[in-house]
């Protein structure tokens, strides 16, 4: 199995520009496969071409004219096939696919220390696609691959990465959101990276993109919280994991407060997983109330659920004596033609 571990490394462009080539920011040190590595980053570039540089650019162009960026292996253990690979995020939060590298290596002597790139980005497009807030983010990643003949490549564990790194969230967020006096860290790139509405909001003309704490109605603490963890991990907890807080005392009701604000940030995955959950427990008596979620958030597998549900006579006859029928069709009035339809086809 192998052992990975992903760094966000964070760089003052105001303080990056006053460094010299050869100058270098250092990360900390982190482990990986029980190997200890740091990253290395030269914002004004090397200076020098490194043994173990694993470019192949242009020769003709300048080293210091770039940003280098290379790993260094802070162990004394050799045979250690390692991969290395890093991206810069852009200015709408994406990784970017210009500039993004990966490469494998053996660390077979104790000479070979490092590799990495002198020619990793040029210096004079930082600041007019990457730099966000005076900060430029490059994401690094080393996964260690276990001897043996076959380079097996790990399944994808970018949720729980991701997942860290909210819950370190007071070291490194640059946004906070104000729910009902809780406070929740954040970070802006991560948030547009998953939903275009925090997008618009964070990184458009909107009066969010200049604050650092926002506050938020009409959302529970504890609707938030498992909000914000789906959008870093993309994961749901179990139901018997869902902490309710006032927003019910049941995951149904929680199911029913995350379909909205899924809605709200157009996070569809989570709103049509939410969906599921609530057809999952559709019954005669909650089928009217399902279908008035629905039809607010503009649910449409969800209320054609429900609609067909509605069709079967048995399933109809019980459903019009409930309260949850009546608050439907004096909020949607027009929903009665429409199971009238479905009834005859």
């Amino acid at each position: 199995m192998c052992d990975s571990c992903f760094l966000p490394f964070k760089l003052h462009y105001a303080e990056m520009k006053k460094l010299a080539t050869g100058d270098f920011v250092q990360s900390d040190v982190i482990s990986a496969g029980g190997h200890l590595w740091s990253i290395r980053c030269y914002p004004r570039g090397k200076g020098e071409m490194d043994d173990d540089d694993s470019d192949s650019d242009d020769e003709d162009e300048v080293a210091a004219d770039y940003l280098a960026i290379y790993l260094r292996h802070m162990t004394n253990a050799r045979g250690i096939k390692v991969i290395f690979e890093a991206f810069v995020m852009d200015k709408n939060g994406e990784p970017s696919t210009s500039h993004a590298r990966r490469v494998v290596h053996f660390f077979s002597s104790k000479v070979s220390k490092s590799l990495g790139w002198s020619r990793f980005l040029k210096r004079r497009n930082l600041e007019s696609r990457y730099v966000v807030d005076g900060w430029v983010t490059i994401v690094c990643g080393v996964i260690v691959v276990p001897d043996g003949d076959h380079l097996t490549v790990p399944p994808s564990d970018i949720g729980s990465q991701l997942g860290r790194l909210l819950d370190c969230a007071d070291d490194g967020s640059d946004v906070s959101f104000i729910v009902d006096r809780t406070t929740f860290a954040a970070h802006r790139a991560v948030l547009a990276a998953r939903s275009p509405v925090f997008k618009v909001e964070l990184f458009g003309p909107m009066a969010e993109a200049s604050m650092s704490h926002i506050p938020l109605e009409d959302i529970a603490p504890a609707t938030f919280k498992v909000f914000l963890r789906f959008i870093y991990t993309d994961i749901l907890p179990e139901d018997d994991k869902l902490e309710f807080g006032d927003d019910g005392d049941s995951p149904v009701e929680m199911y029913k407060h995350l379909l909205a604000v899924a809605d709200r940030y157009a996070v569809d995955r989570l709103k049509l997983m939410c969906a599921k959950k609530l057809w999952d427990n559709v019954s005669a008596d909650t089928v009217a109330e399902t279908l008035s979620y629905a039809e607010t958030y503009s649910c449409a597998e969800l209320k054609t659920k429900c609609i067909a549900f509605f069709a079967e006579d048995k399933n109809f006859r019980e459903a019009v004596l409930t309260d949850g029928f009546v608050a439907l069709v004096q909020k949607f009035p027009g929903i009665i033609a429409e199971l009238r339809k479905k009834a005859k086809d």
